[in-house]
C-alpha cells in the first residue's frame, strides 16, 4: 500500500513535469530527488516504469525526470543492489539511443545517469552500453561519449575495457560519414588517451598493474591515421579542432618509431591549421603535447622541423594576448611552452632564429622576441649558461628602440638577466644604464601621435615598470649589489637622469647601508677602483641642489637627503656629526608638511643654513674652492630647472661668502656675470641674489665687481673686457642692465647696514640713475624692486629722522611716471604695485613731501588702480585659467598696495583735517555710478578708517567738525547691491563712531555697547536679503541717532535726505530708516490726508516692489489706523477680492497693537456670523443637483481674519478671543466643505492667477481652513497646528469623503496640546449637534467622539455630558453620525478606562447594537462597533462581557475572510480581545480557537500588513489558551509586533507543536487547509498545502491513517494546476513530503 502511495505520489510529480514554469519544474526536480531520499530504489523503479509507460512524454519533461535519477543514484550509490541498478542502466540506455537523432539535452541527462552508475556499477553499465557498441555497427553519438565521461569519471574501472572499445571502434572510424559522429570520436579519443596516462601515471595504485603503454600503442596510431590523414583536412573546422586536441594527448601513446615516421607530417599537419583558426589555444596546446612527446621519444625529426616550428609560433606571440578573451592568454602561455622545449634541445638554433628579429622595424615582431627572450632565460638557464655575452651583445639595437612596449618588455629581460646572472658580464653596465632612462621617463617623453592601439603604453607606465624592478634589483637580488654599487652613483649627477633621482637615491641608500653594515663605512666610495664615478663636491652639489624642490619626482628630496647623509664620509670626515645630527632633522620638515603646506623660502633658508653650517663644520678654504669651482660647473645642467638653478646661484653665494680667497671670489663673480644668461627671469633673480648673499662677507668685492661690470664696453655696444656680450642684442642689453640693478637692491638688501648705508647714493644710486629713462618692461621692474629694496635698507637700518634721503622727492616723482604710463583699461603688469609699495617706504623716510608732490601721488594712485575694469570682466576676456588666477592674485596685491600707501601717509597728518584732505580724494570714487569703483573705494576707506583709529592719540577734546559729512557719506551705502560694498561701509560707520568717542574724551580701548552692537550687524549684510537689510539699517540708524553730536544733526538729516537720489535703489534704504523714525513722532499732521494716503500707498506699493517701500508703508497704516480705525477698515474692506498682495500687506499692519487688533477680529466675527455661509444654486444642467454657492460678506470677513492674524503681532488679540475665534473657523470650515464660489468671483481668482500667483486660495474651504490654522498659531497653540499639519489633518478636513477624519485629528491634537482652552469650546459646540446641518452635525460628533480618546475630558469634568450626547447620537438619521457616536463611546475605554467600568453594560449594548444595524449596508457601523468593543474589553466587568461572549464570537467569524480589509482587521483584533474572558468557558472558547487558528495562521500571508499584524496579536493571545507551552512561547516571540516573520520557518516550527500536542487534529487541519485552495489571494492559496506539507512532515506514523490521502492527493493534483507558478511550487514541495505519511 505504502510503495504504491509513493508511486502515486511520484506519478503525480512526474505528470507535472509539463509545466512551463521554470521554478515550477525546479521544485518537482527538487521533491523527487526528496521522495529519492526516502526511498531511492522505488523512486528509480517508478521513474522507470513512468518513463516507459509515458512513451510520448516529451523529452523536456523526460530531461526533468532523468536528471532527479542522475541526483538520487549520486547521492544514493552506495545503497542501491545490482537489480536496481540493472533497471535503471537499462532505462537510461534506452532513453540515450531511443532516438537516432541527437537531441542533445535529453540523451545528455541520460549518458550523465549512466556515467553516475558508473561510479559503481561499471561491468553492469559497459555490459548493457557495449551491447549498443556492435563491430560494424556505426553506435550512437552519446555511446561514444558516455564512454569517454566513463574513463574520466572512473580511470580504474574504465581503462581495462579500453582496448576492446579501441577495437571495436577502429573499423568505425571509416564509417563515420557525419560531423558530430567524427567529432565524438575524437572527443572519446582525447579522453581515453587522458584516462590511459592517468592510469600508467598511478600504477601503484592500479587493480591491473602489469598494464602499458605498448597495450594501446598499436589502436591509437591506428585512429592517429585515420585522423590524421583524413579528419584533419576537413572543412568542418570544429571537426578540425576536435581532431587536433585528441592527437596531442595520443601522440604519447604512439609507438616511439611511428612517431618518429609521422612528425615530418604531423607537426607541418598541426601548423597548418595556424592558418585557419583564428581560436589557436587548442592547436597550441596539442603542439605541446606533440612536442613533448617527441622530446621524450629523443626525436631526430625534429631539427629539420625546427625552422617551420619557430616560423609559425613566433608570430603567435608577436600578436598581443586579449586579457578580456581568456583564451589568448592561454595560448601564449602554451606557445611560450612550446619555446621552452625547443630551447632545451636546440638552444643555438632558437637563438639564431630570435635575436636577429629584434632588428625588425615591427613593433610586435620585437615586443614577442623579448617575450620570448625573458621565457628562455627563465626556463632554460643551463642551457643558456654559455649563451649569454652572445645574448648581451644581441640586446645593443632594443636598447636603443624609442617604442614603450618594446621597452617594458626590455625590462622585463634585465629583469629575468639579473636573476641568472647576465649582468656581471660584459655589457651589463649597458643594460643598467637603459633601466635608469627608462626610470628617468617624464610623461611628456612619449610622442604626441600614437596609433589608435588598445594596449598603447604611456612613458609613465614603463617608467613605473622601471622604477619597481630598480628597487627589486637593488634589495632583492644579492647578487646585484656588486653590480651595482657603486656603479649608480655615475647616474646621480647628470641632469638627463634628473627623473630617475628618488628611485635611484633610495636603491643607492640600500646598497651603502648593505655596505655599511658589511664593514666598508671609511672606503665606501673607492675612487681608485673607479674613476668615472662623480667627485664628492659634485654629489653634495647635485643632490643639495635637488632637494631645494623637494616634493617634485615621488618626494625626491627626502630620498637625496638621506643618501647624503649615508655618504657623509666620502664627502668629508668632517662632517660626521653635523650631518646625522641635522639631516634626520631636515627630512622630517619634508615628512611633517606637504607640498602645499611647504613654504618654499623657509625650506630654502632651513637648506642654506644647513650649507653655511656644512663650511663651518669643514672649516678647509682649498676644499670650499673646490666646492665652489663645482658648484659654478654644475650651473649651465640647470638650465632647463629654474627654481633649481635659482637656489643653486643662492648656494654658491653662501659659498663664496665663506671662501677666504678674495681672488678666488672676485673669479667666480666675473665668470658668473660672464655665463649668466640674462633673458630668463629665475637666472636673473639667482644671479642678483648671489651677489647680495656674498655681500654679507665681501661687500668690497662685491660692489667693485658691478663698478667694472657698470663701466664695461657691454652697454656701449662694442667689443671691450666683457667681450663676451659682443654680439648682445639691445633686448639682451636692456636685461643685462636689469640684473645689474637688481644685484644693487640686493646688495643693499643683504650687506651689512653699518657699511651700506653710506654707499648707497654715492655708488649705488648713481650707477641706477642713468637707466630710469626706459620702455623695458623687465628693466622697469627690476629699476622698481631696487629702489624699494634700498628704501627698505634705509628705514631698517637707521632710526627716523637719522638719514635725509636728498634725491626722494626725485624716486617718488618717477614712480609717479611709471604708474602713469601704464594703460588704464587692463592691468597687465605688477608695475603698479611694484612702484606703490616702493612710495610707501619711500613717504616715511625723511624729508616731507610738498604738497603738490602728495596730492598727484594719491591722484595718481587712485585713478590708476579704483578706474580699472572689474575682474570678471578680465576674466570673461582671458580664456586662459592659469593666467585668470594670476590676474586674480595681481588685482589683490595692487589693492593692498595701494591701502598701505595711502596709510603711510595719513601717518604723516593723523588729524581730521588729514582725513576730510583724504576723503576729499576717496569721495567721488565712493560715490560712483560703477559697482567696482565703489567696492574698491569702499574697502580701501575701511582699512584708512581702521587705520586712523587704531594709530589715533587724543590729548585734547576736539570736535570731530566733519563726522555727519562722513557718516551721510558711507551709510547709504550699508544697502549697497554689493555685499562687500555694504560691509565696508558698517566697518566705516563704525570706525567713524569710534573717533568721535575718542575725540570726546574716551580712551581708545573703550568699548561702547552701541557702536559694538554694528560688528553683530555685518552678518546680516553678507545676503541681499531685503528684510534683513532694513532690520540692519535701521538698527544702524538709531545707533547713529543715539550717538550722533546734537549740533550735527540736522547736518546729518540734509544728507541722508540727498541721498534719497541714490543711483543705487538699495542705497535709499538707510536714508528711509532715518526719515521714518521723524515721521513717528509726527503722525497726527497726516489726519487730514488719510484717505489719500491710504490710496497713494496701494499705488506706490503696485509701483515699487522694493522692500523697504513696503515697511514703510505699513508703519504708516499703522500709525493712521490707531487714530482713524473706522476709515482705515472700511477702505480696506471695500477692496475687490480676491485681495491683491498690497492690500494684504496693509491688512497685516493692523495687527501691530492687541487693543486695536481686538476690536477689529470682534468686528470681524460678527460678520461672519451675520449672513448664511452658503446659498442653494440650482444647476441648469439635466441630472444635476442644486450646488452651494459661498456667500461674500463671510468669506471677504474670513480673509480679512486670515490676513491680520498671519502677523505675528496679533497673537496677543488672539488669544484673548480664542474661543469664539475656534468655534467660529471650525463651523466655518465645516459648512464651507464643497462650496463653490460665486461666478464673479471664480473668474477673477483665474485672471488673478493667469497674471501671476495668486498671495493664496480663494476658494471657501481652503481659505477657511488657512484662517483656523493661523488663528490656532497665533493663539499659542503652534503645536496644534503643526501636530494637525503632521498628520495631514488640514487636508483631510476639506475632503468631502474624510472631513470627520480631520476634525479628529483637530481634536487629538487640541486634546492634547490646548486641554485648558476646551470646556468653552465644547459648550459652545453642544447646540449645534442639533443643528440641520448634517455637515455641522458631523463636525461636532466626529470633535467630541476624538476628544473622548484623551483623558483631558475626565479631568475638565466634561465625561458624562459628551457620553450622554454621544448615546443620544445612535439613533441619528446620518450614518456617519452614528458610526462617529460609536467611535466617540469606544474612545472611552482610552480616554477614561476607569469610567468604563460604571457604564460597562450601557456601552456593551451600544456596540452589539451597532453591529447589528440594519441600515448599514457597507458594515461600517458594524466594523467602528467591534473596533470599539475590542477596545472596551480591556475595562469592562467580567460579568457583563460573559453572556454574550459566545454570541460575539460567532458574530464575527464570517468577518475573518471578508473581503474588505478594515472588517477582516476589527474582527480577528476582537477575537484576540475575547480570549481574556474565554477561562469560564475555556472548554467551549477553545473550540472556537480552533475554529478559527488554521485562518489566523494562513492570513499571516494576507496582503495587508494591517491584517497580519491583526493575527500576530490574536494568535499572541490565543497561545496561553491553547495547551501548549512551545507553541504560546513560539507566538509570543516571533509575532511581535517589531519582528520580520521568516513565515516558512515560522510554520515548519507550528506544525512540529502541533503535531505533538495535537496529533488528533491533523485530518481536521488539512481541512480547513483545504478550503483555502480556492482562496482569492495567491499568498494564501500557497501557504495552505505549505501548511499541508509542514503538518505531515512533523506528524507521527501512528496518527497517519486519519488522512484521507486520495482526497488530499486529488485536492493537490488539482492545485497543481493553479495559474500562480508561485503556488504550483508549493504544491510539488508538499507532494514531495507526503512520503511521511504513507
Amino acid at each position: 500500500m505504502m510503495e504504491s502511495r509513493i508511486k502515486r505520489l511520484a506519478t503525480t510529480l512526474m505528470d507535472a513535469t509539463t509545466d512551463k514554469d521554470p521554478l515550477v519544474q525546479e521544485q518537482i526536480y527538487d521533491a523527487l530527488c526528496y521522495l529519492g531520499e526516502s526511498e531511492p530504489e522505488e523512486i528509480l523503479n517508478s521513474c522507470d516504469e513512468y518513463l516507459r509507460q509515458h512513451d510520448k512524454l516529451a523529452y523536456p519533461h523526460r530531461v526533468i525526470i532523468l536528471k532527479a535519477m542522475e541526483t538520487v543514484v549520486k547521492n544514493n550509490i552506495t545503497l542501491l543492489d545490482k537489480s536496481t541498478a540493472k533497471v535503471v542502466i537499462f532505462l537510461a540506455s534506452n532513453e540515450m539511443t531511443k532516438s537516432k537523432e541527437v537531441i542533445r539535452d535529453w540523451q545528455q541527462a541520460a549518458s550523465n545517469v549512466l556515467v553516475a552508475v558508473g561510479q559503481r556499477f561499471i561491468n553492469k553499465v559497459m555490459e548493457e552500453v557495449l551491447t549498443k557498441f556492435q563491430p560494424g555497427i556505426l553506435p550512437h553519438y552519446f555511446v561514444m561519449q558516455t564512454f569517454a565521461n566513463l574513463s574520466v569519471s572512473n580511470v580504474f574501472g574504465m581503462v581495462p575495457f579500453l582496448n576492446s572499445i579501441l577495437g571495436t571502434m577502429l573499423p568505425m572510424l571509416g564509417m563515420a560519414k557525419q560531423d558530430h559522429m567524427k567529432s565524438v570520436f575524437c572527443y572519446a579519443l582525447q579522453h581515453f588517451s587522458e584516462s590511459i596516462q592517468e592510469y600508467l601515471a598511478n600504477l601503484d595504485k592500479a587493480p591491473d598493474p602489469t598494464v602499458r603503454k605498448d597495450t594501446f600503442s598499436n589502436e591509437i596510431f591506428s585512429a592517429y591515421e585515420v585522423l590524421f590523414n583524413s579528419w584533419l583536412q576537413h572543412r568542418e573546422a570544429k571537426l578540425r579542432l576536435a581532431v587536433v586536441e585528441a592527437l596531442g594527448p595520443m601522440s604519447y601513446l604512439m609507438p616511439s618509431d611511428k612517431l618518429e615516421e609521422q612528425l615530418p607530417k604531423l607537426i607541418p599537419g598541426i601548423l597548418a591549421l595556424y592558418k585557419k583558426h583564428t581560436e589557436a589555444f587548442y592547436i597550441s596546446k596539442s603542439l605541446c603535447q606533440i612536442l613533448e612527446a617527441s622530446v621524450n621519444i629523443g626525436s631526430r625529426s625534429l631539427d629539420v622541423q625546427l625552422d617551420s616550428l619557430l616560423g609559425t609560433l613566433h608570430p603567435q606571440i608577436c600578436a598581443p594576448a586579449d586579457p578580456s578573451v581568456p583564451l589568448t592568454v592561454k595560448n601564449h602561455t602554451e606557445v611560450l611552452r612550446c619555446f621552452t622545449v625547443l630551447a632545451c634541445s636546440f638552444p643555438d638554433r632558437v637563438l639564431a632564429f630570435l635575436l636577429p628579429k629584434l632588428e625588425s622595424s615591427n613593433e610586435r615582431t620585437r615586443v614577442g622576441t623579448l617575450l620570448i627572450m625573458r621565457q628562455i632565460i627563465n626556463s632554460a638557464p643551463s642551457q643558456m649558461e654559455i649563451k649569454k655575452p652572445f645574448i648581451l651583445s644581441s640586446m645593443k639595437l632594443p636598447l636603443q628602440d624609442s617604442n614603450n612596449k618594446v621597452k617594458r618588455a626590455m625590462v622585463q629581460v634585465i629583469s629575468a638577466m639579473a636573476h641568472h646572472g647576465y649582468l656581471e658580464q660584459p655589457g651589463g653596465e649597458a643594460m643598467m644604464e637603459f633601466l635608469v632612462r627608462q626610470c628617468a621617463l617624464s610623461s611628456d617623453a612619449q610622442p604626441k601621435k600614437q596609433p589608435p592601439d588598445a594596449d598603447d603604453l604611456t612613458s609613465d607606465s614603463v617608467q613605473s615598470i622601471s622604477v619597481n624592478t630598480l628597487f627589486l634589483l637593488s634589495t632583492t637580488v644579492d647578487r646585484m649589489s656588486n653590480v651595482l654599487w657603486p656603479y649608480l652613483l655615475e647616474f646621480v649627477t647628470p641632469i638627463q637622469f634628473t627623473n630617475a633621482l628618488t628611485p635611484l637615491c633610495k636603491s643607492l641608500m640600500y646598497l651603502a647601508m648593505k655596505k655599511q653594515e658589511e664593514g666598508e663605512s671609511a672606503s665606501l666610495i673607492r675612487y681608485d677602483l673607479n674613476a668615472n664615478l662623480p667627485s664628492p663636491y659634485a654629489l653634495t652639489t647635485r643632490l643639495l641642489v635637488v632637494s631645494s624642490q623637494p616634493y617634485v619626482g615621488d618626494c625626491r628630496g627626502t630620498a637625496a637627503l638621506r643618501l647624503l647623509n649615508v655618504l657623509h664620509y666620502s664627502v668629508h670626515p668632517a662632517l660626521d656629526q653635523l650631518w646625522s645630527k641635522k639631516i634626520p632633522l631636515l627630512v622630517e620638515h619634508i615628512e611633517e608638511n606637504m607640498e602645499k603646506s611647504l613654504s618654499q623660502k623657509d625650506w630654502e633658508e632651513k637648506l642654506l643654513l644647513f650649507l653655511q653650517e656644512t663650511l663651518v663644520a669643514v672649516s678647509d678654504n682649498t676644499w670650499i674652492c673646490h666646492f665652489v669651482t663645482e658648484m659654478c660647473r654644475q650651473l649651465h645642467g640647470y638650465n632647463g630647472f629654474p627654481l633649481e638653478k635659482n637656489f643653486l646661484y643662492k648656494c654658491i653665494g653662501t659659498t663664496l661668502g665663506a671662501c677666504a680667497s678674495k681672488d678666488l671670489v672676485q673669479k667666480q663673480l666675473q665668470e658668473l656675470l660672464e655665463t649668466a644668461r640674462y633673458h630668463e627671469e629665475a637666472e636673473r633673480e639667482g644671479l642678483a641674489s648671489c651677489f647680495g648673499i656674498c655681500a654679507i662677507n665681501h661687500l668690497e668685492e662685491t660692489l667693485a665687481k658691478l663698478e667694472d661690470f657698470v663701466r664695461s664696453d657691454v652697454f656701449k655696444k662694442s667689443v671691450g673686457l666683457f667681450s663676451i656680450f659682443k654680439d648682445r642684442s639691445d633686448t639682451e642689453v636692456e636685461k643685462i642692465k636689469s640684473t645689474l640693478i637688481l644685484c644693487y637692491g640686493y646688495v643693499a638688501v643683504y650687506a651689512p647696514k653699518e657699511l651700506v648705508l653710506s654707499r648707497i647714493e654715492a655708488d649705488i644710486l648713481k650707477n641706477i640713475f642713468q637707466y630710469f629713462n626706459t620702455k623695458d618692461l623687465t628693466l622697469k621692474l627690476c629699476l622698481i624692486r631696487s629702489i624699494c629694496m634700498i628704501s627698505q635698507a634705509i628705514y631698517n637700518g637707521v632710526k627716523c629722522g637719522d638719514f635725509v634721503f636728498s634725491r626722494k622727492a626725485e624716486l617718488v616723482a618717477q614712480m609717479v611716471e611709471f604708474i602713469k604710463a601704464e594703460p588704464p583699461e587692463a592691468m597687465r603688469t605688477p608695475v603698479r604695485q611694484r612702484a606703490m609699495i616702493t612710495c610707501t617706504y619711500l613717504v616715511i623716510l625723511e624729508p616731507h613731501l610738498s604738497d603738490p608732490d602728495r596730492t598727484e601721488l594719491i591722484d595718481t594712485c587712485l585713478a590708476s588702480v579704483l578706474a580699472l575694469p572689474p575682474l570678471e570682466l578680465v576674466k570673461e576676456r582671458d580664456e586662459n585659467g592659469g593666467d585668470a588666477l594670476h590676474k586674480e592674485m595681481l588685482y589683490g596685491d595692487t589693492i593692498s598696495a595701494l591701502k598701505d600707501l595711502l596709510k603711510s601717509l595719513l601717518q604723516r597728518n593723523l588729524t581730521p583735517h588729514g582725513l576730510q584732505d583724504m576723503f576729499a580724494h576717496l569721495g567721488p570714487w565712493i560715490k560712483s555710478n560703477k559697482e567696482h569703483e565703489r567696492q574698491r573705494a569702499v574697502e580701501v576707506s575701511a582699512a584708512l578708517l581702521d587705520f586712523y583709529l587704531s594709530k589715533l592719540n587724543v590729548n585734547t577734546v576736539i570736535p570731530f567738525y566733519n563726522l555727519s559729512v562722513l557718516i551721510a557719506l558711507f551709510s547709504p551705502r550699508c544697502s549697497d547691491s554689493l555685499a562687500s560694498v555694504r560691509q565696508h561701509a558698517v566697518d566705516c560707520v563704525y570706525s567713524l563712531l569710534y573717533i568721535q568717542l575718542c575725540y570726546e574724551g574716551f580712551a581708545r580701548d573703550h568699548r561702547d555697547e552701541m557702536v559694538e552692537g554694528l560688528k553683530a550687524l555685518k552678518k546680516g549684510l553678507e545676503e541681499p536679503d531685503f528684510t534683513v537689510l532694513f532690520h540692519t539699517c535701521n538698527n544702524i540708524a538709531m545707533v547713529i541717532g543715539k550717538r550722533i553730536p546734537p549740533d550735527q544733526l540736522m547736518s546729518l538729516l540734509l544728507a541722508m535726505f540727498e541721498g534719497l537720489a541714490d543711483p543705487d535703489k538699495n542705497c535709499s534704504r538707510a536714508a528711509t530708516v532715518m526719515i521714518n523714525s521723524l515721521l513717528k513722532e509726527r503722525g497726527g499732521v497726516l489726519q487730514e490726508k488719510v484717505p489719500d494716503i491710504m490710496s497713494i500707498i496701494h499705488s506706490k506699493l503696485e509701483e515699487v516692489d522694493e522692500e523697504h517701500i513696503r515697511k514703510a508703508a505699513q508703519q504708516t497704516v499703522y500709525i493712521l489706523a490707531s487714530q482713524h480705525k473706522s476709515v482705515v477698515v472700511s477702505s480696506l474692506l471695500g477692496s475687490s477680492l480676491p485681495f491683491d498682495s498690497h492690500t494684504c500687506t496693509m491688512w497685516r499692519s493692523l495687527a501691530t497693537e492687541p487693543t486695536l487688533t481686538s476690536q477689529i477680529l470682534e468686528q470681524l466675527l460678527e460678520k461672519v456670523n451675520r449672513d448664511v455661509p452658503y446659498k442653494e444654486s440650482k444647476c441648469f444642467l439635466l441630472g444635476s443637483g442644486s450646488e452651494r454657492i459661498a456667500t461674500p460678506l463671510p468669506l471677504a470677513a474670513t480673509c480679512a481674519l486670515y490676513e491680520i492674524m498671519s502677523a505675528p503681532e496679533s497673537g496677543a488679540a488672539v488669544l484673548g478671543l480664542y474661543p469664539p475665534l475656534f468655534v467660529t473657523l471650525l463651523l466655518r470650515v465645516s459648512c464651507t466643505v464643497g462650496v463653490q464660489l460665486p461666478k464673479n468671483l471664480q473668474s477673477r481668482e483665474r485672471r488673478s492667477s493667469s497674471h501671476g500667483p495668486a498671495p493664496r486660495s480663494l476658494h471657501p474651504c481652503s481659505c477657511a481652513v488657512e484662517t483656523l490654522k493661523v488663528m490656532l498659531a497665533r493663539g499659542g497653540s503652534e503645536e496644534v497646528a503643526r501636530a494637525v499639519g503632521n498628520a495631514g489633518g488640514w487636508e483631510l478636513m476639506a475632503s468631502p469623503e474624510r472631513h470627520h477624519d480631520g476634525i479628529a485629528v483637530l481634536a487629538r491634537a487640541m486634546a492634547r496640546h490646548a486641554g485648558p482652552r476646551l470646556p468653552l469650546i465644547v459648550k459652545n459646540l453642544i447646540p449645534t449637534l442639533s443643528s440641520v446641518f448634517d455637515s455641522q452635525r458631523i463636525t461636532t460628533t466626529a470633535f467630541f467622539a476624538e476628544l473622548l480618546n484623551s483623558n483631558v475630558v475626565n479631568d475638565l469634568i466634561l465625561l458624562e455630558t459628551m457620553m450622554d450626547n454621544m448615546t443620544g447620537r445612535q439613533k441619528d438619521s446620518c450614518m456617519l453620525v452614528r458610526m462617529l457616536a460609536l467611535r466617540g463611546l469606544g474612545n472611552i475605554a482610552s480616554g477614561s478606562p476607569d469610567k468604563v467600568r460604571k457604564h460597562g453594560a450601557t456601552l456593551l449594548a451600544s456596540m452589539v447594537n451597532g453591529m447589528d444595524d440594519k441600515d448599514d449596508p457597507h458594515n461600517l457601523v458594524a466594523l467602528e462597533a467591534m473596533s470599539s468593543l475590542s477596545k472596551l474589553l480591556d475595562h469592562v466587568e467580567e460579568r457583563d462581557i460573559q453572556s454574550m461572549l459566545l454570541h460575539i464570537a460567532i458574530r464575527i467569524r464570517p468577518f475573518f475572510d471578508s473581503e474588505q480589509p478594515d472588517l477582516r482587521q476589527s474582527s480577528i483584533v476582537l477575537f484576540g480581545n475575547l480570549t481574556k474572558f474565554s477561562e469560564d468557558n475555556c472548554e467551549v472558547f477553545f473550540e472556537q480557537i480552533l475554529n478559527g487558528l488554521v485562518t489566523l495562521l494562513l492570513h499571516l500571508q494576507d496582503p495587508k500588513p494591517e491584517v497580519v499584524k491583526a493575527c500576530k496579536f490574536a494568535l499572541r493571545m490565543c497561545g496561553p489558551n491553547m495547551g501548549c507551552e512551545g507553541l504560546c512561547d513560539m507566538f509570543l516571540n516571533h509575532l511581535r509586533e517589531d519582528r520580520s516573520l521568516h513565515y516558512g520557518e515560522f510554520m515548519n516550527n507550528v506544525c512540529k507543536h502541533l503535531m505533538q500536542t495535537y496529533p488528533e487534529m491533523l485530518n481536521r487541519l488539512i481541512v480547513t487547509n483545504l478550503f483555502y485552495f480556492k482562496s482569492n489571494w495567491v499568498d494564501i492559496r500557497a501557504a495552505a498545502p505549505m501548511f499541508i506539507g509542514f503538518l505531515v512532515l512533523h506528524v507521527d506514523e501512528d496518527h497517519c491513517q486519519q488522512v484521507d490521502l486520495d482526497q488530499l492527493i486529488s485536492a493537490l493534483n488539482l492545485l497543481l494546476k493553479d495559474p500562480v507558478p508561485a503556488v504550483r511550487v508549493k504544491v510539488a514541495e508538499t507532494l514531495g513530503r507526503l512520503v511521511r505519511i504513507l
